[in-house]
């Protein structure tokens, strides 16, 4: 018997001494905590007060019966594991006591070996379910979407109302802002929870494979196809199917997807048989709809079959508040990661990393965590660990201005121009968000732009 088995508790709940006796000794003999009862009322107020791993119920007791018990402990305790023992049960009882939670059930007379292997088996059952229930947890935060600015709190809260239902979602937002994430926080949310979620990156398919992946083909329906394949659409059945990148599917797939959209039913390829699917449909997109409909690109009627509900993902530079949140998570989670101890970033980097345009959004903000991480060796990130990639000019040149310049004006006027000229490029010569970046007056930042001779005709 494992280490783990040996510490748990069991309670006996049975009218019968001999039989506590019995069961008692042998338990204890195998390593376990024993506890006992003798009536339905001493269970309940046992497993209120001692919350047992495991019970060994009989069924047929004076006052309360087993059936009787079992509803109540379980309403206090739902893990708790229980396994019933009768000596007149009958396949209705046992049928009824299973539909109530209990594990198991035993007949009388006892045999004692079974006990324990029913027992064991019921222990290791809920250690499973322990650590699925664990793993769950962690796939669930990998998926948490972090922060507290004011566009995120809106998402979270669309998500909130639109996840519940079986309406719908269109998500759009650039490359590496996080829509994958949103997708799964919907359906974690959503009545399909415990169904399928089926991700197809529309992009990454070659056109002359898509059909097969999304519908699935029969044996024999082209050369190499050896055996039967399930599509996307029909794993997701019950679930939610993710369609990412859905503005890259050519027009004649865009019409076969529109088809089982309206008419949730597909053929596999090389198949005749209709295949009827219930499945809420979520698509996501880099693009502007509105532009790939006006040029040809995209079907007209797809999108609106779509655009039930729509959701923004906003852009990493326009929740620049989220970035400290972000970042320590980030190291959290590479530290752990790479078995590294738990690292920190000066006020002066992070004050770098918030400045920044990012351009590949939470993506690239979290490429470059790991990056510093594994390659930095210190404990706390400076503002020079920070890749030249994002410090830009102001980091290579800025170094050279204390000695190429004898008046301290001059060399602060070159300073200012150098970052300013950066942040404008990072934020695409947006005056109002590089104002906002950088915390000054919109105002102020054109006067500045003007008297530094900045030039914005790039």
């Amino acid at each position: 018997m494992d280490k783990l088995t040996m510490k748990k508790s069991i309670l006996i709940v049975d009218d019968e001494e001999s039989i506590r006796k019995s069961l008692s000794g042998i338990l204890k003999d195998e390593g376990f905590n024993v506890s006992l009862a003798s009536n339905g009322i001493e269970a309940i107020q046992k497993v209120d007060k001692e919350r047992p791993d495991l019970a060994l119920l009989d069924i047929w007791m004076p006052g309360l019966d087993g059936i009787e018990v079992l509803k109540r402990i379980k309403a206090m305790s739902p893990k708790l594991v229980v396994i019933m023992i009768s000596g007149h049960g009958t396949i209705e009882t046992a049928v009824n006591a299973t539909k109530l939670g209990a594990y198991d059930f035993i007949e009388k007379p006892l045999s004692l070996e079974k006990v324990v292997l029913t027992i064991n088996h019921a222990l290791n059952f809920q250690r499973l379910e322990k650590e699925n229930e664990i793993l769950r947890e962690k796939i669930h935060k990998g998926y948490e979407i972090i922060g507290n600015s004011e566009a995120i709190t809106k998402l979270k809260q669309q998500i909130a109302v639109a996840a519940p239902t079986n309406g719908w979602i269109l998500i759009s937002g650039e490359n590496g802002t996080g829509k994958e994430l949103v997708a799964r926080s919907i359906h974690r949310k959503s009545l399909r929870a415990d169904n399928p979620f089926v991700e197809v990156n529309c992009a990454a398919i070659p056109e002359e494979l898509i059909e097969s992946e999304l519908f699935g083909h029969e044996k024999g329906a082209f050369t190499g196809a050896s055996f039967q394949k399930k599509g996307k659409f029909d794993l997701a059945n019950g679930g939610t199917i993710f369609l990412d990148e859905i503005a890259d599917m050519s027009l004649k797939t865009q019409a076969k997807i529109l088809r089982i959209l309206q008419e949730q039913k597909f053929e596999r390829v090389g198949g005749t048989k209709s295949i009827s699917i219930d499945v809420r449909v979520i698509a996501a997109t880099n693009k502007d709809l509105k532009k790939e409909m006006d040029t040809g690109t995209f079907r007209e009627d797809l999108y609106y079959r779509l655009n039930v509900i729509p959701l923004e993902v906003p852009a990493l530079r326009e929740r620049r508040e989220d970035i400290p949140l972000l970042v320590s998570q980030f190291f959290k989670e590479f530290c752990t990661e790479n078995g590294k101890e738990p690292k920190e970033i000066s006020k002066d980097a992070l004050d770098i990393l918030i400045g920044y345009g990012w351009p590949g959004n939470v993506r690239e903000l979290k490429n470059v965590i790991e990056r510093l991480v594994i390659m930095t060796p210190g404990m706390v990130i400076m503002a020079e660990d920070i890749p030249a990639s994002i410090t830009g000019e102001l980091k290579t040149e800025g170094k050279n201005l204390l000695f190429q310049y004898n008046s301290l004006k001059v060399a602060r006027d070159e300073f200012e121009r150098l970052f300013i000229k950066e942040k404008l490029k990072n934020f695409g010569d947006n005056v109002s968000e590089t104002a906002h970046a950088i915390g000054i007056e919109r105002t102020h930042l054109h006067r500045k732009i003007k008297s530094l001779g900045i030039d914005m005709e790039r």
